[in-house]
């Protein structure tokens, strides 16, 4: 990964340090209030120790490498970073820890994490990716299209596997679990698999690939026992939420040899950390450590296209951390979900690309004429849109995308 944006200087290398863009807002001038964040997250304190010599600040102290406005970029040496033991946990407290209770700063938010080479390498990368995905699904090209199962909770396995049987049916790539499923007893992870399984074999015996993606988020001491059930139950993809499980769950599903399915990242809760603009954690850095820590496909937004709180220009500088070089590891799926339906397809497409997973629950569950007729209608939109056909022009051959338009139009 370069970092050739950055007002780095000669002194300063970046294969040498993490670097770290904070938004800052203080009655401090700013590059006084850079120095307090510095000094808090290496070498400082609310005194001066007697125990910090010149060597230990010069060799460990972290460096104020830009501030200006309310933006300050610092530099951590990578040696701060060293060791066998740390992790991504150990990442998270040095560049995001005590800095958001110091009384000197009204709000500060962690805006873009740049990591060296010798960091990036200690961490697995998606296992299957962007392309791994697409060969697991022989779907080269076009957008991948999928659909979360609704209602979030209550649907018994039986009726959960004939709705991913039914989006199948009418197209879609891809199923998955909402973030609050797990394990309920209405509805048993080791049941639902089996019975999904079934159904996507069922689909796949009638000439059509689908994987839905069944959410094992749970204590760190139990998610391989978790990853091995729904894998023995014939699991084509498995599911975490990020931030509740934490990136190190995430990291050590992505190095188990046994779990060889993709992982899908969710991103509940991150509205915590990401929602205030001058506050808290962005989605980049999720983005960023997500992938690191081996996840093959992430929610980022809907490119303004759904009903969640967005930024479509932050979308898309995650976006381009999922999927731009990053050291050799490999590239990682952009999701979008929130809100969406066959009338935003076309918006959505023309800022995400192709390299996209659109996912719709109520986009899919909404139309009046079944799973399978919503589905069928969210697929037409895509391929409406990867034409480049206006999605009211191709409504005119396609009924079920016609339907769809009129109950929720074509915006």
């Amino acid at each position: 990964m370069t970092i050739d944006y950055l007002a780095l200087g000669e002194e300063l290398d970046p294969e040498e340090y993490v670097i770290c863009e904070y938004i800052v807002k203080s009655d401090l001038d700013i590059k006084t209030a850079a120095s307090r964040i510095a000094e808090e997250q290496s070498t400082g304190t609310w005194t001066h120790p007697t125990t910090l010599s010149d060597d230990i600040f010069e060799r460990y102290g972290a460096k104020v490498v830009l501030a200006e406005g309310n933006k300050a970029t610092i530099g951590y040496p990578i040696i701060d970073f060293s060791g066998d033991i740390g992790g991504i946990p150990q990442i998270l407290s040095i560049v995001a820890g005590n800095l958001f209770g110091l009384d000197s700063l009204k709000k500060v938010r962690l805006d873009r994490l740049y990591l060296p080479k010798d960091v990036v390498e200690r961490y697995p990368g998606p296992q299957f990716g962007i392309e791994g995905l697409r060969d697991v699904l022989d779907r080269p090209e076009k957008p991948l299209v999928g659909t979360i199962v609704k209602p979030k909770i209550g649907l018994p396995p039986q009726d959960f596997a004939d709705y991913v049987y039914e989006a199948g049916k009418g197209g879609l790539t891809n199923s998955k679990d909402d973030e609050t499923l797990v394990d309920q007893d209405f509805c048993p992870l080791e049941e639902r698999v089996s019975r999904v399984s079934e159904a996507l074999d069922r689909l796949e015996e009638e000439g059509h690939k689908m994987i839905h993606a069944h959410n094992i988020t749970t204590s760190a001491h139990e998610i391989l026992e978790a990853a091995d059930i729904a894998i023995e139950n014939g699991a084509r993809q498995i599911m975490v939420d990020v931030l509740t499980v934490g990136f190190s769950g995430l990291q050590v599903l992505a190095e188990d040899p046994s779990v060889d399915v993709p992982i899908h990242v969710h991103r509940a809760m991150h509205g915590a950390l990401t929602r205030d603009p001058e506050h808290g954690i962005s989605m980049a850095v999720i983005s960023t450590l997500s992938r690191m820590a081996g996840g093959d496909a992430l929610h980022i937004g809907t490119y303004g296209a759904g009903k969640m709180h967005a930024d479509i220009s932050h979308e898309l500088i995650c976006k381009e951390l999922l999927t731009q070089e990053m050291y050799g590891i490999k590239s990682m799926m952009p999701v979008s979900s929130g809100g969406l339906h066959p009338g935003v397809i076309g918006e959505l497409m023309e800022n995400s690309g192709n390299d996209v997973q659109i996912q719709a629950g109520g986009g899919v569950a909404g139309p009046p004429d079944g799973i399978r007729a919503g589905a069928s209608a969210m697929c037409q939109a895509v391929d409406a849109a990867y034409k480049g056909i206006s999605a009211v022009e191709y409504a005119k051959d396609h009924p079920e995308l016609e339907r769809a338009l009129e109950m929720w139009g074509d915006h």
